[in-house]
């Protein structure tokens, strides 16, 4: 599965996530000034880490046999300077179910291990600037 996205910023705000050819636009408007979009990166990793799991403890329940009724995600991290990275990375889960206690908290466990922004996050994968254009 190849993931990309794509934000074209001038007048307005454009942002364009892609899983495997099939494009998809998402409504993130632009600075009151125009200038960047009014989501910042750090909030949308935490958006990610968020989605990532309940959209992974949903599939991890399916393929269980867990019923699950409703989740709720909680990701924050700490921003502590221009240039630093994110420290103190934290999420909880709230999922309500008619499963055992039990059989929730075995879930919770196995869809933390195998969450992949998560996973991505944990093992440092390198980011690498491929191109730079101007004009």
């Amino acid at each position: 599965m190849r993931i990309s996205a794509f934000v074209h910023n001038s007048t307005e705000h454009v942002a364009i996530v892609e899983t495997d050819g099939i494009e998809r636009v998402v409504a993130i408007p632009a600075k009151k000034s125009g200038r960047g979009s009014s989501v910042n990166g750090g909030e949308l990793l935490m958006l990610a880490l968020a989605t990532c799991y309940c959209n992974d403890l949903f599939r991890e329940a399916t393929r269980l046999g867990i019923e699950i009724s409703e989740v709720r995600v909680a990701a924050s991290a700490d921003f502590l300077g221009v240039g630093l990275a994110a420290e103190n990375i934290r999420y909880s889960v709230a999922v309500i179910s008619s499963s055992t206690s039990a059989d929730i908290d075995s879930l919770i466990a196995a869809t933390d291990q195998v969450a992949e922004i998560h996973n991505t996050i944990r093992s440092a994968v390198p980011v690498t600037l491929e191109h730079r254009a101007s004009g």
